[in-house]
């Protein structure tokens, strides 16, 4: 394992170092200023990515277009694994599910974080309730639409793992997001659709999701790959919330995150 990932070396050193060198620039700058302040700049601020910009998506039709080939096609979310129903959703079955508004804390690992950002999504029991997930199967495996900057040992597209016990926990506030700020999630931002972990660093809430894939094992994410410095599992430090418990206002829903 330590072999393979110093074979990686060029490409993670680059990886990490760039994001260190935005950090040691950025944050001296933000602590300078007022809070208020600070979590306007920091919602304008470029989005840190590290997927290639390859694709246009059109909340209206639920069609993706590829930049480089030109095909337009329809955004599908595959969800399959250890499960008893495999399915293929639809742009338009995604916003058919039971839809819930939360309101929580972005926590960026770099170090920087943004207070209240509004989201609309699906809580992961929907998921769960229309694939019924075998007993074995105690993980789930989210896929990125596109690819990376850098392949890692022949995965060119950004993944994250989390345990299912964790999506399900209402305290935890896991969220399939659909919108953002009451408008459909822009690119920037990971649409079609994205996971959103308030209580885990920013790197586990995984962009442009094409595929939840629920497994039996643990698997190591693209940026803990990326990045050995960086735990798989990365609860936000409790210095950097703003409550010791999780926190987040859930509205018009109940503690299963059914409207």
């Amino acid at each position: 394992m330590d072999d393979q990932k110093d074979s990686q070396a060029p490409d993670t050193v680059s990886i990490g170092r760039r994001l260190f060198l935005k950090a040691s620039v950025i944050l001296p700058f933000l602590l300078s200023i007022p809070a208020s302040l600070r979590a306007f700049i920091l919602s304008s601020l470029p989005v840190r990515t590290v997927e290639r910009d390859m694709f246009v998506f059109n909340p209206k039709t639920g069609l993706l277009r590829w930049k480089e080939s030109k095909v337009t096609e329809p955004y599908q979310m595959v969800i399959d694994g250890l499960i008893e129903k495999p399915l293929r959703l639809s742009y338009v079955d995604l916003m058919a599910l039971p839809q819930v508004k939360q309101v929580s804390d972005f926590h960026c690992v770099e170090g920087w974080s943004v207070n209240d950002v509004s989201w609309g999504g699906i809580r992961f029991n929907e998921i769960v309730r229309l694939v019924k997930v075998k007993s074995e199967a105690k993980y789930a495996v989210f896929h990125a639409l596109g690819t990376t900057s850098s392949n890692l040992s022949g995965q060119s597209n950004y993944t994250e793992c989390l345990p299912i016990k964790d999506l399900l926990d209402p305290n935890k506030q896991c969220l399939l997001v659909l919108s953002m700020d009451g408008k459909p999630l822009p690119y920037d931002h990971g649409a079609p659709c994205r996971l959103i972990s308030p209580f885990d660093l920013g790197y586990k809430s995984i962009k442009y999701v094409k595929r939840i894939e629920f497994s039996k094992v643990q698997k190591e994410g693209w940026w803990t790959s990326a990045n050995p410095i960086y735990p798989v599992n990365a609860p936000v430090p409790p210095e950097r919330l703003r409550n010791e418990l999780p926190r987040g206002k859930l509205r018009g829903i109940d503690p299963r995150g059914n409207k």
